[in-house]
């Protein structure tokens, strides 16, 4: 609170505060520093400017070469012309011209100007009449707020036409009471400090007599200083020890010195005594009584208050969150340091190792060099050290006068010179290698990456890495894994894993989610499938990782499947025996299932008894499984009994065959997706026509069989010599 009870010219405490026309304050002895001259030329301004309708009161002229000093604005009284107003406001808006502006500062940075006196001959010192055009009166003076810059001209009453503000300087009398057990020196080594006898108003500082004497010596620089009795002293300002409550006199009329205000002029907004409502001043305003006014007023202020309570309340809460902001603010900018460190120290060690092998490329290169070098010196000087003695021992030779010795070594010694010189082929004597290098380091991209290295502004997921090791195939599943980069700081929501369709087409989802592992089934066998993977966040998607080719199986390998079976089937052998508990027919079907392509496999039959119908063929997954193959629409198969066969679909009953099967039989099914049809075999040869044509979907391995029948199923099989068929693109 103590901000909203300092005076906004001097910064101190208020002193004998009064109330400026714009509801702001100031205390009365700066009052009467900021009040200045009204320059002449606005004091001539026309009639329709003043705010009561009235020119302007004229002001004579000052002494040559300066202006008119400013009168003493609080002394200034005068006689003639009975004015209903004692101030006249000029602000911007409606008088057409700005505050004055002064020439020096206060302490607290608003700028005043210091009363200078009269110069000899000035009439500064009484106000003459309205429209007299006399000498300047104080209506010449004006007041500029030094909160909002407007200006209040003064008129016959000066500073005194300002009401005195009793409730702020009885509230600044309770706020000094309460600092005055705290009012010790601030400068006394002693403990405890000394009663402080001064109060420095510029230092801002208590100070105990002694302590005065020592540190703020009125002299030099401190001179100007003001020192004031210390706050709740009797001799500070509200100091007397009385209080806020009945202790104060009742106010008496600012006009009327002997009557107490009894009534309050809404018009005027401000309170009057009963001789001010005789005068007749009042006479068409709103006036109603002072006490109903204080209550009503009061109650607006309280629910004002409440407002701002709530408010005050939320600028609490905001506080906080502001505060928990720079917490988090600070624990995130030492993480992102401790992070930035970590990448740019990784990038230094990835350069140095890059470095350490470049250099190991460079040494190994100059000791190559160095080694040919060497060994052309070395084979030339052996070379040139066989010469030299050769030709050495010619010219002895040579010097002989022997010509019957000479001429007995002469033809060998001719072929040997010869010899000596075609030793000396072209290129004998070139360098094998060059001086120059041929190692060119290309560092431009490296080094515009560098300059470019930046914080991206979007927090978008980092690129994932497919964990090759883990992709894998089988049969016609693919498997793929793949995980986030190291000091990867950007928060991860899931991924979405994409796949072609295994002819090259387009890109498709296949999973989305939080997982980094991901297995799809029912993909086509003898398939080129690309896949790819990006994370997204609350930021958006980020970019695709790196494509990876993943080729499924070029021949099924499956079993049958207990998870699909009927429950009378009984499955042995790993899954690859089957037989039934049941004398009627059940179903069960593989683990793999086509879409195209050239598929084959067999069943052994281990066990036939008592003629039974076994049926073999394919079936889509929601076969009816508790009767024969081949009886509803999703099934097409062949029944064979030990004499004959038929091909069966929606229980209608086709070309019916000779031949049957028996223990120890085999009975091949091909399944060719390509051309859309379906064949059958037993013990090697083709049982019958194509036995299904224009199939299209996906099929499963199927096979209906009860008690009296066992099979074991074979798979991973070549299309047989005889109809294996070249491989078509696929579709």
């Amino acid at each position: 609170m103590e901000e909203e009870l300092k005076c906004p010219v001097c910064g101190s405490l208020f002193r004998e505060p009064i109330i400026l026309p714009c509801s702001h304050n100031v205390c009365l002895p700066c009052a009467r520093t900021i009040a200045v001259q009204t320059p002449e030329s606005e004091q001539h301004l026309p009639a329709l400017l003043h705010p009561r309708g009235t020119a302007a009161p004229a002001t004579a002229p000052g002494p040559p070469g300066g202006s008119a000093a400013p009168p003493d604005p609080e002394c200034a009284a005068g006689g003639g012309g009975d004015h209903a107003d004692k101030l006249s406001l000029h602000s911007e808006t409606d008088s057409g011209y700005g505050s004055y502006t002064p020439s020096l500062k206060s302490p607290n940075g608003v700028r005043v100007l210091p009363l200078v006196p009269a110069p000899p001959g000035g009439a500064a010192g009484a106000a003459a009449p309205r429209g007299a055009g006399a000498g300047p009166g104080p209506a010449g003076l004006s007041l500029t707020c030094p909160q909002c810059h407007r200006s209040a001209s003064l008129e016959q009453r000066g500073l005194r036409g300002f009401q005195r503000n009793r409730l702020l300087e009885a509230i600044v009398q309770r706020y000094q009471q309460g600092r005055a057990a705290a009012a010790k020196c601030q400068l006394c080594d002693r403990s405890p400090a000394e009663p402080a006898a001064v109060l420095c108003e510029q230092c801002e500082v208590l100070y105990c007599a002694a302590c005065q004497l020592r540190c703020h010596p009125a002299r030099g620089p401190f001179a100007k200083h003001r020192l004031a009795p210390p706050p709740g002293h009797p001799g500070a300002p509200g100091g007397d020890g009385k209080g806020a409550g009945g202790g104060r006199k009742p106010a008496t009329c600012a006009e009327h010195d002997l009557e107490h205000y009894s009534m309050y002029c809404v018009s005027c907004r401000s309170p009057v005594c009963y001789q001010c409502l005789e005068d007749g001043r009042h006479g068409k305003h709103d006036v109603k009584a002072l006490g109903a006014m204080w209550k009503q007023h009061k109650a607006q202020l309280s629910q004002a208050l409440n407002g701002v309570s709530d408010k005050a309340k939320e600028a609490k809460e905001f506080l906080v969150q502001l505060k928990n902001l720079l917490q988090q603010i600070q624990e995130n900018g030492l993480d992102y340091e401790a992070c930035l460190v970590a990448q740019c120290d990784a990038l230094v060690d990835a350069l140095t190792r890059q470095k350490a092998k470049l250099l190991t490329k460079v040494t190994k290169e100059r000791e190559h060099k160095l080694k040919v070098v060497w060994d052309q010196i070395n084979h030339c000087t052996l070379k040139l050290r066989q010469s030299t003695g050769l030709m050495e021992y010619c010219l002895e030779v040579i010097k002989e006068n022997d010509p019957s010795g000479f001429l007995q070594i002469s033809d060998a010694l001719i072929k040997r010179v010869q010899v000596s010189q075609e030793q000396w082929v072209k290129g004998a004597l070139e360098p094998k290698v060059s001086a120059e290098f041929d190692l060119t380091l290309d560092s431009e991209p490296l080094l515009e990456a560098i300059h470019h290295l930046d914080f991206i502004q979007m927090k978008l997921p980092p690129v994932p890495l497919l964990q090759l090791e883990k992709c894998c195939t089988r049969n016609n599943s693919v498997t793929l894994a793949w995980r986030m980069p190291p000091l990867s700081h950007n928060p991860v929501e899931g991924y979405i894993l994409e796949l072609d369709d295994g002819d090259g087409g387009q890109f498709r989802e296949v999973y989305v989610g939080k997982e980094t592992l991901c297995t799809i089934d029912g993909l086509h066998f003898n398939s080129t499938y690309n896949a790819r993977v990006k994370a997204f966040n609350s930021s958006g998607v980020g970019p695709y990782s790196k494509t990876v080719i993943l080729q499924t199986s070029d021949v099924a390998w499956f079993t049958f499947d207990p998870s699909s079976a009927h429950r009378d089937i009984v499955l042995s052998n790993d899954n690859q025996t089957a037989t039934c508990s049941s004398y009627d027919d059940r179903v069960v079907l593989g683990t793999a299932a086509f879409s195209k392509g050239v598929h084959y496999w067999e069943l052994h039959v281990d066990r036939y008894d008592n003629h039974p119908d076994p049926a073999f063929g394919i079936a889509r997954i929601n076969v009816v499984k508790d009767m024969m193959l081949g009886k509803d629409d999703k099934a097409w198969a062949m029944y064979v009994d030990n004499n004959r066969s038929w091909f069966m679909h929606c229980n209608s009953h086709t070309n019916r065959t000779e031949g049957g099967v028996s223990k120890g039989a085999t009975v091949g099914v091909l399944l060719d997706l390509n051309k859309h049809n379906l064949t059958f075999y037993i013990n090697g040869q083709q049982q019958g026509p194509p036995a299904f044509e224009n199939i299209e979907g996906v099929f499963m391995p199927a096979l209906s069989l009860n008690r009296n029948v066992q099979v074991t199923l074979h798979t991973g099989l070549e299309v047989p010599q005889c109809v294996k068929q070249p491989k078509l693109p696929s579709n």
